[in-house]
């Protein structure tokens, strides 16, 4: 007769994942990737350089594990164009078709792995969001950042940035709360599906998608 396991067994199976077997999962298939996609780095490296000029790399602050921040990299997407007053255009007007051609495949996510291998990141978890975003959080999203921040997520293979905020921190939290082997690897397997096809990369053109902290000031 098979017994199910009980809530505190299934607890303590996710926290040993978490707390060993997730960090040698990550350093294996990040280093792995960076092995393998080197040749594809260096091209991307030299195409940015030309086509929307220096630095190669973008660097932004993100809130990690316990909302620590740490410095997130990815390839540049948009130019530094500017007014006649020397103020940088908005971002759509400076994000380029190759610029979208890099979000589009994720190739600009690609130096995140480097995060990982430092340790900042893990290669499934809630998306590095806004530093600005954190006082905009209830107390049950804020459980977010319990783990680490992922370079893909639950909420990714479930509709990415065509999500609702408050449909995306819910499957964010949901993460948190059953993280495991088994979910990590149906979310790379998914992910890897959904890149080739270039699902739910991004809006329509005539869609305007509010960041959170414009989301939840309107409702106040």
């Amino acid at each position: 007769m098979m017994l199910l396991a009980s809530p505190s067994s299934r607890e303590s199976n996710v926290t040993f994942y978490a707390r060993y077997g997730k960090r040698w999962l990550d350093v294996v298939l990040a280093g792995t990737a960076l092995i393998l996609f080197a040749p594809i780095f260096v091209i991307v490296a030299i195409l940015v350089r030309l086509k929307l000029g220096s630095p190669v790399i973008f660097r932004q602050a993100r809130p990690g594990k316990d909302e620590q921040p740490f410095e997130m990299v990815k390839f540049r997407t948009m130019t530094d164009a500017r007014d006649a007053d020397g103020n940088l255009l908005p971002d759509d007007q400076r994000l380029t078709r190759f610029g979208k051609f890099l979000r589009s495949t994720s190739l600009d996510e690609l130096p995140e792995l480097w995060n990982i291998l430092k340790g900042e990141m893990s290669v499934v978890g809630p998306r590095p969001l806004l530093i600005s975003y954190l006082p905009f959080y209830n107390e049950e999203e804020r459980r977010r950042h319990h783990v680490l921040p992922g370079l893909t997520g639950w909420a990714q293979i479930h509709g990415r940035i065509n999500l609702a905020w408050d449909d995306k921190l819910r499957l964010d939290v949901w993460y948190v709360d059953h993280c495991g082997l088994w979910l990590d690897l149906k979310v790379i397997v998914l992910t890897f599906w959904k890149v080739v096809r270039r699902e739910d990369v991004h809006a329509a053109d005539n869609v305007y998608l509010p960041s959170l902290d414009e989301e939840r000031m309107g409702r106040a």
